[in-house]
């Protein structure tokens, strides 16, 4: 697994799993006349210092945040995909990353609150798409990983499949996916 490959490939699987995510909350709005929300916006503002002024913060900050952060959580998919945490279970536990992500951002800055003590409803639509959003940057992720091959969990698992303390690890992968001293 090579790290730079990871990273990339994790904030582009990131912005991926965004706009997914985006186009869903329009849709979801649309059918519920749920007003868009600034809290991306907000939380921006409070993280780097800047003036908040009256109202909702500007539309850019809101996308800056929105799209930022998706692309940097990304990475840990990336990251996971690489080492050969790839499909639906895989997606399912990066999921609760990005709600993890979002409530110590939201709750360190003052912005929101802890999400047990949200309307149902409320509750719902959030992990709703935050659940789109995991399972399509996973969806890029994973067929980005792929290109590379197995990862090294995968490996292992082929080796000997559950997880077992007496298997050691698997060796290394040389530059260009041959295994070292097979030519």
């Amino acid at each position: 697994m090579t790290m730079r490959r990871a990273l990339w490939q994790g904030a582009v699987a990131g912005l991926a799993g965004a706009a997914v995510m985006t186009a869903g909350e329009k849709l979801e709005q649309r059918l519920t006349r749920r007003p868009d929300s600034y809290v991306p916006g907000l939380v921006l503002t409070r993280l780097v210092g800047l003036p908040e002024g009256r109202g909702r913060p500007p539309r850019w900050r809101n996308l800056t945040m929105h799209f930022g952060q998706a692309a940097l959580v990304g990475v840990v998919r990336g990251v996971m995909a690489q080492a050969g945490l790839r499909g639906p279970v895989a997606s399912g536990m990066f999921t609760v990353v990005r709600l993890t992500t979002d409530q110590i951002l939201e709750n360190a800055t003052g912005v929101g609150a802890p999400p047990q003590t949200w309307p149902r409803d409320e509750l719902v639509v959030d992990v709703l798409h935050k659940a789109v959003y995991g399972f399509a940057t996973g969806a890029v992720a994973d067929a980005l990983a792929a290109r590379d091959g197995p990862g090294p969990g995968q490996r292992h698992a082929a080796r000997r499949p559950g997880r077992h303390s007496d298997a050691g690890p698997t060796r290394p992968r040389a530059a260009g996916g041959a295994r070292p001293g097979r030519g």
